[in-house]
């Protein structure tokens, strides 16, 4: 049976855990991904949503633990990505 991950309580303990530790010992199953922002945000988008759709995102926000505008921001980013892999995808079809 592997080892549970302790708690750790700031990043110099999660730094100095890693550095040292055998992670192959330990149960990572519980683990997600965490993205981090480094990109400064500069612009600003202001728009209506219907209620329920915003009670929706902060649902989908909460469930992933994470502030509403990051939500909306990961989801974004997702969507223009998938539509950028899709219309490579279509140009390539179109090639053949």
């Amino acid at each position: 049976m592997k080892k549970k991950l302790p708690a750790l309580k700031s990043d110099k303990h999660a730094g100095a855990f890693v550095a040292h530790a055998d992670l192959t010992e330990y149960d990572l199953s519980g683990m997600r991904e965490v993205r981090f922002e480094f990109e400064p945000k500069s612009a600003r988008v202001n728009m209506r949503l219907p209620a329920a759709l915003l009670a929706a995102v902060k649902t989908g926000a909460s469930r992933a633990g994470m502030p509403y505008q990051r939500f909306i921001r990961q989801t974004l980013e997702a969507a223009v990505q998938s539509r950028k892999r899709l219309v490579k995808y279509q140009l390539s079809k179109k090639r053949n």
